[in-house]
C-alpha cells in the first residue's frame, strides 16, 4: 500500500541545511498497525508528515499503491491526502464553532460531496466512534476524550486506507487513552484500515503489533515484517 524509499529531508536555516530524515526506507502493508517510536529530534513527526504528504521529501519516493506521490503536483498531493489518508493528532484541531457533526463532514466538504450525503456520513463514523448522541455538540462541550473520538471519526469518514495518529493519547488520562487505543484496533480489524501511530509512550507501542523505532533521523529498528496470512487478510491491498 505504502512504501519509503531513501527517503531523506532537510531544511535549509540560512546558508545551512540540516539533515532530519537520513535515508528511510519503510513499506507499509494494507490493515497494519504500526508504532514510530524515538526521542525528541529522532525524524518521527517529520516522517510521519512525508508519510502523510504534508511535506515534500529533499530526495527519495513516497509510493502509494506503486506510485510515486512525492512528485505529484499540489492538487493531487491533496486528493491523495484527502481519499486515502486519515488524521488525528494529540491537539484535536477541531473547530469551535461548528459541531461535532459538522467538524466530522469537513473532509467529505473538500471532496465536493452534497449537503444530504455528508450528513449521512458523518452520523454514521460519530455511531462507529459511540458519538451519536453527542453530534450536535460543539467541543468545548465535550471532555478530551469524546473530542479525540470526533477526531478520530472525522479521520475514518472519508473511508481513507491509512489512519496516521500523532500522540492521539498524549492529551488524554490512562483510561480515555486505552479507549482510544481499542477504538483504533476496533477500526483496524472491522475496515481493515491500516494505521500508523507516532508515540512516546511504551505503553501505547507495545499494542502494535509491529513497531518501528527513529534515532537521529534513521530508522534504527523495526520489530518485524507484516504477516497477511496471520491477521487473516488477504494479500493484495485496498484500492
Amino acid at each position: 500500500m505504502l512504501e519509503l524509499v531513501d527517503v531523506r529531508k532537510a531544511y535549509k536555516v540560512g546558508p545551512v541545511e540540516i539533515p532530519i530524515v537520513k535515508g528511510v526506507s519503510l513499506t507499509l502493508n494494507a490493515r497494519e498497525i504500526v508504532s514510530i517510536m524515538g526521542a525528541s529530534g529522532s525524524g518521527k513527526t517529520t516522517l510521519m508528515n512525508l508519510i502523510g504528504l504534508l511535506d515534500r521529501p529533499t530526495s527519495g519516493e513516497v509510493r502509494y499503491n506503486g506510485a510515486n506521490a512525492a512528485d505529484a503536483a499540489a492538487d493531487e498531493l491533496a486528493s491523495i491526502r484527502n481519499r486515502q489518508v486519515g488524521f488525528v493528532f494529540q491537539q484535536f484541531f477541531l473547530l469551535p464553532r461548528l459541531t461535532a457533526r459538522e467538524n466530522v463532514e469537513l473532509p467529505l466538504t473538500y471532496r465536493g460531496v452534497g449537503e444530504a450525503e455528508r450528513r449521512r456520513r458523518a452520523s454514521i463514523a460519530l455511531e462507529r466512534v459511540g458519538m451519536a448522541k453527542r453530534e450536535k455538540h460543539r467541543p468545548m462541550a465535550l471532555s478530551g476524550g469524546e473530542r479525540q473520538r470526533v477526531a478520530i471519526a472525522r479521520a475514518i469518514v472519508g473511508e481513507p486506507s491509512l489512519i496516521l495518529a500523532d500522540e492521539p493519547t498524549g492529551a488524554l488520562d490512562t483510561k480515555t487513552g486505552a479507549e482510544v487505543m481499542a477504538l483504533f484496533k476496533e477500526l483496524n480489524t472491522e475496515a481493515g484500515t491500516a494505521l500508523v501511530i507516532v508515540t512516546h509512550d511504551p505503553q501505547v507501542a507495545q499494542q502494535c503489533p509491529r513497531r518501528v523505532v527513529m534515532s537521529d533521523g534513521v530508522l534504527v529498528h523495526d520489530s518485524g515484517t507484516f504477516d497477511h496470512h496471520r491477521a487473516g487478510a488477504p494479500a493484495e491491498t485496498r484500492p
